[in-house]
């Protein structure tokens, strides 16, 4: 790495760590019910909210009750979206006139933002209207986020809760978030991108005449209020086709560096919040610190590869695909968070990155969103791994598993062993199945193991609620929003309902006390074995599929061999 290079990457690491603890312990506040600068500011907000939906925030709930609500908002969210796209030719705000959107397309596009996914099987800029992308898409990318963020409150509920059966109310969970935490931050983020030349303008699209005497379109919209959720609720879905690589969502370096801290600020955040609510911030540190050497190293092979000479192209290095406004490891910074955060923009072209660098951004997301993680669910896999961890840790020294004082037993693993190991079925069985139907293979671009990598990364990318697209792949076709939309419904559901059942499960456990033989979580050996587990598991699970896929496209790129 050069200098430069090495300056960035600390200059961001470093704000990324320092800013941890204050953003942590405010989130932290907000859910304990303490009082927060923001809470004059907002507590009107707050309350009209409350009086207006009807809601009795004070009345808990089990986890089943929870549960349901979360459903039945989600549900409505759905239908609202469907509908949305299907007649918004007849609405206001579409300057453009744009036709309704396919069923199909529309039925991807809807659970797609619903379930924080934000998979876009479009091109916005021609597709939607203004009033599509905010009503629908922008709205959406707020109640998705929180609805993360309430699923990981309630665990943490039932984690620290004793003999009881309710773990919250999850509207005040969903109304808190969006009040206190996404609304204030994205308002100061889409100031912030509109003074650095984000757009934000309600004007119909600009027909110019370029120095060639051509005509060109100018698309316009209301694009900064969008970024700023779509980075900061980990959604990922852009105003433009091209996403954050498009000058009018991401035109500056600076906006480049704000963006991608953004998107990893929120889920590195709740490790810290985590601590707080759980009374051991040593052990919410430790689960930082395994996220981020997972991210550093993820960083770290991504530019080998990238400084890997490609005999194919006989170019060194390789500009293909990256941004060059930000270059290579701007693209590669960025690539290796949106990957390990369930956020899914992108600001380069993955398929164009080397394979290798593919290979880790698709490793990234099979891991299950944990590295930070999506908004809530990240942290929501992340202990489902430390509860497997501790479980596996008690049966080897033969002592009952015990996690922060509640004893882990069948009924605990068995939610913890759904949460892990659905998303990976779903993804193998998705690319499995897609990878020999002729209706599926003709919508890929290339051939041999680059082919097979645009169908695994498309349902790795779904499964994981991450939303990125490997490109390549023609996912517009009526096979794919349909399956594509099928796997993202459930992914979503295998990763939230077993944490709220485990919720429930552990709120009702007595705490045990801490005694000599009480493995401890907060030792350089429980980090140990729980990046351990997570690597094994990841690779007994997907080693074979990625051997197919970028690992040997690496080894025949480096042979002056292509597809």
């Amino acid at each position: 790495m050069s200098l430069h290079i090495w300056i960035e990457f600390l200059i961001f690491s470093g704000i990324l760590i320092a800013l941890t603890p204050p953003v942590g312990r405010y989130m932290a506040n907000v859910f304990l019910g303490q009082q927060t600068f923001a809470t004059p500011i907002l507590g009107w907000l707050e309350t009209i909210t409350y009086r207006v939906s009807n809601v009795n925030y004070k009345i808990e709930m089990n986890w089943k009750e929870y549960a349901k609500a979360l459903f039945l908002l989600n549900l409505f969210g759905f239908l609202f979206l469907f509908l949305l796209q299907l007649i918004q030719y007849y609405l206001p705000l579409n300057p453009q006139n744009f036709p309704g959107v396919s069923w199909d397309l529309a039925f991807n596009t809807a659970i797609s933002f619903v379930t924080n996914t934000n998979w876009q099987s479009y091109s916005g800029e021609t597709t939607l209207s203004y009033l599509t992308q905010m009503l629908g898409l922008t709205v959406q990318n707020f109640l998705s986020a929180a609805t993360g963020m309430a699923t990981i409150i309630a665990l943490i509920r039932g984690i620290t809760r004793k003999t009881v059966e309710t773990i919250g109310n999850f509207w005040e969970d969903l109304i808190k978030s969006t009040v206190y935490i996404f609304l204030p931050l994205s308002l100061i983020f889409a100031i912030v991108l509109a003074g650095e030349g984000v757009i934000q303008s309600f004007s119909p699209y600009v027909e110019v005449t370029t120095l060639e005497n051509a005509k060109q379109t100018i698309p316009l919209g209301p694009v900064a209020s969008q970024i700023a959720i779509k980075q900061l609720g980990t959604n990922g879905g852009g105003f433009f086709n091209a996403n954050s690589a498009h000058p009018f969502e991401n035109p500056t370096a600076l906006t480049n560096f704000l963006e991608t801290l953004a998107l990893v600020l929120i889920p590195a955040a709740l490790t810290y919040t985590y601590g707080i609510m759980i009374g051991s911030r040593k052990h919410g540190w430790l689960l930082f610190l395994v996220m981020l050497v997972f991210w550093v190293f993820g960083v770290g092979i991504s530019y080998y590869a990238e400084s890997v000479r490609d005999p194919i192209l006989e170019a060194f290095p390789v500009y293909e695909g990256v941004e060059t406004r930000f270059g290579t490891f701007g693209s590669l910074l960025w690539t290796v968070s949106t990957t390990g955060t369930a956020n899914g923009s992108v600001n380069a072209m993955i398929s164009s990155l080397a394979p290798l660098t593919g290979g880790i951004a698709m490793f990234n997301i099979m891991l299950g969103e944990l590295i930070f993680g999506g908004v809530g669910v990240g942290l929501c896999s992340m202990i489902m791994f430390v509860l497997l961890t501790v479980f596996l840790s008690g049966l080897m020294v033969g002592r009952t598993p015990e996690y922060l004082g509640k004893k882990i037993e069948k009924r605990e693993i068995q939610w913890v062993m759904a949460a892990i190991l659905v998303p990976g079925i779903l993804i193998l069985l998705g690319a499995g199945i897609s990878s020999v139907l002729p209706v599926a293979l003709s919508s890929i671009s290339n051939q041999g193991p680059h082919g097979l990598s645009e169908i695994l990364y498309a349902y790795t990318s779904v499964a994981g609620n991450n939303g990125s697209a490997f490109a390549g792949l023609n996912a517009n076709t009526v096979y794919f929003n349909l399956t594509l939309g099928i796997v993202m419904f459930v992914a979503r559901i295998a990763i939230i309902f077993p944490s709220l059942a485990v919720a429930g499960l552990l709120a009702r456990k007595k705490v045990t006390p801490l005694s000599a033989g009480t493995f401890s979580t907060n030792t350089l050996l429980f980090f140990i074995l729980l990046g351990s587990v997570i690597m094994i598991v990841g690779a007994l699970t997907f080693f074979p599929a990625l051997a197919l896929g970028p690992f040997v496209e690496h080894l025949l790129m480096l042979e002056n061999r292509s597809f």
